[in-house]
């Protein structure tokens, strides 16, 4: 049977649910990941949605992310799982990658948002994103806390993502203020 590999550039990076046996660091080209999909489920509801990271083409553009190799024998469970998981609301497809890793080329199963679902938006300005995120909760938890694990494991890679810095630096600047706001 052919290595089961996964391409993880968001919460699976963090929270697979699935067995791991080997990680890699790994890039994709042509695609770029952003907070381009409303959570309906996950980590917001149908009445305030939040925003999760999607990976959608993006010509010229690189994503780095995890490679994650599945154990022999855990394949048809992780696929059911990450089926479960990933296309909830049909918003991704299932997408076979080439990564680079390790000077190789590795083919890899990831979730490539779909441009023609409801889901989708792109375009919003880091300020809109935040304050969207900063107000979300779904069944996994709030919105705010899945940026923030994003950007952890993401530093503890060494994955460099300006996007998720500049979200970041502004909720930490939110922060800053209201805890300035208290203190008046």
């Amino acid at each position: 049977m052919i290595p089961l590999w996964v391409f993880a550039y968001g919460s699976l990076i963090w929270d697979p649910g699935f067995p791991v046996q080997r990680r890699l660091l790994g890039r994709v080209k042509g695609y770029r990941r952003g907070f381009f999909m409303k959570s309906i489920h996950h980590r917001g509801s149908v009445e305030e949605p939040g925003l999760v990271l999607a990976l959608d083409t993006d010509e010229g553009a690189v994503c780095q992310g995890s490679l994650l190799l599945v154990p022999r024998g855990s394949e048809d469970a992780t696929l059911g799982y990450l089926r479960e998981r990933e296309l909830i609301s049909s918003a991704y497809r299932e997408t076979i990658v080439e990564a680079e890793a390790d000077g190789q080329i590795i083919r890899a199963i990831t979730y490539v948002v779909d441009r023609d679902h409801d889901q989708y938006v792109r375009g919003l300005s880091h300020e809109e994103q935040i304050a969207i995120i900063s107000q979300a909760k779904g069944g996994r938890g709030t919105n705010l806390d899945y940026l923030w694990q994003t950007y952890v494991s993401l530093q503890e890679a060494g994955i460099p993502d300006a996007d998720i810095d500049a979200l970041i630096a502004l909720v930490s600047e939110q922060q800053r203020g209201k805890a300035n706001q208290q203190l008046a």
